[in-house]
């Protein structure tokens, strides 16, 4: 699973370290002569304490990389149905792989858990869908591509601290320049974390002097399992559980950001999957129906908001947080019989008709996503139709 999508939170790495430094102060040098930019990387570099010799062994091949440009120029989004995408990556190879590693690494992840209170499934669901494990790495030169991303004039100020962290990267004698290889955009390892995550929590998981996250294993699960808990990781609390919605529920409650204490779901007939009782908890909860009323359904609980502090896609996170569940235990979710959703191109012709209601949607890209079901609910409220966010043919055309 190709990582680079993580970068929709980009925006909150600009809260931390080096990049706040840059948004306060000046911008970075972009642009020009790629070789005066190099040289002001290697100033700022020896400035913040690396060595000459690291510093210059980092920089020696970094090269502008049209390839890396062009992924950035183009990125793509999440334009799949969750049923699709979920189909897909969570499959019975991920599944059997995972529950190997779960029970191959058991030790390892009772001590991460311990440590942070992240369970062995989370981390195990994020490690299968990045790489499958460690399988995919990603082959772009990390240092020329992060180069390039930051001498380029599009996003300075989120690539320039991560190049200044991969080299630092180098200097601590984590990874050699030539063995750092990843995604397009600069994400190193078995969970693709960004090469400033790298530093602020890499951790040297079985004791051999060093932090490799591209081949050691325990580095792996214990600095995935740091980063989850600095983003705000709820000890010994749920994260996500497949439900039942009775057919006369009121569906506008159905929203990511409508959070109420999981018993007034209980209250409404909401119950789980196997028609049993919700436990009577006051966590708060959203009802997340991704396919709409007639699809599978879900309550989401604050540990939720973990995977989309991840990658801010709903499809991905969902994705993330219902394989986590499975390898935790729990079986297939129903599907149901959801109503067909839309293209792509009949997405943005409801957008755009969105938009000219009065609506905002954001970008008239195709996905839907919040701001898109949204305005859906609205309409759907206008027209006397179950309010449950999920686009349909139908409602393009009563649009």
């Amino acid at each position: 699973m190709p990582s680079a999508v993580r970068l929709a939170l980009a925006a909150t790495l600009l809260l931390s370290g080096t990049a706040l430094t840059f948004a306060q102060d000046a911008k970075p040098q972009c642009g020009g002569d790629f070789g005066q930019f190099l040289d002001g990387v290697r100033k700022e570099a020896l400035s913040q304490g690396m060595s000459k010799a690291a510093v210059d062994a980092a920089i020696a091949d970094m090269h502008l990389d049209d390839k890396a440009l062009a992924r950035d120029r183009a990125q793509g989004v999440f334009a799949q149905d969750w049923r699709q995408f979920a189909g897909r990556m969570v499959n019975s190879y991920r599944l059997k792989i995972g529950k190997e590693k779960l029970e191959k690494y058991a030790d390892v992840f009772a001590k991460v858990e311990a440590e942070t209170g992240v369970p062995a499934p989370v981390i195990t669901s994020f490690w299968g869908l990045e790489t499958d494990y460690g399988a995919v790495l990603g082959d772009f030169d990390t240092l020329s591509a992060l180069a390039t991303l930051a001498h380029d004039c599009r996003r300075p100020e989120l690539f320039r601290p991560h190049l200044l962290a991969a080299i630092e990267i180098v200097d601590r004698g984590y990874l050699k320049p030539d063995e750092m290889k990843g995604a397009w955009a600069g994400e190193i390892g078995q969970t693709q974390l960004l090469p400033e995550e790298y530093i602020k929590f890499g951790t040297d998981g079985d004791g051999n002097g060093t932090i490799d996250l591209r081949k050691d294993t325990p580095d792996v699960l214990f600095t995935t399992g740091k980063y989850i808990q600095s983003l705000g990781w709820r000890r010994g609390e749920p994260w996500l559980q497949a439900v039942k919605v009775p057919a006369n529920f009121p569906w506008e409650r159905a929203a990511l950001v409508h959070k109420e204490p999981a018993a007034n779901f209980a209250a409404l007939g909401v119950t789980k999957a196997d028609g049993s009782p919700l436990d009577d908890d006051k966590l708060p909860a959203a009802l997340l129906l991704p396919m709409g009323r007639d699809g599978p359904a879900f309550l989401a609980y604050p540990n939720f908001d973990i995977y989309l502090a991840w990658n801010k896609s709903l499809v991905y996170s969902l994705t993330a947080a219902y394989f986590a569940t499975r390898l935790a235990g729990a079986p297939p979710v129903d599907m149901g019989n959801p109503a067909p959703g839309l293209s792509v191109e009949e997405t943005k012709r409801l957008q755009q008709r969105l938009t000219d209601l009065g609506h905002d949607v954001g970008a008239v890209d195709g996905i839907v996503g919040e701001n898109t079901r949204d305005a859906v609910r609205d309409e759907q409220k206008r027209l006397g139709l179950p309010a449950d966010g999920w686009p349909t043919k139908d409602l393009l055309s009563a649009l």
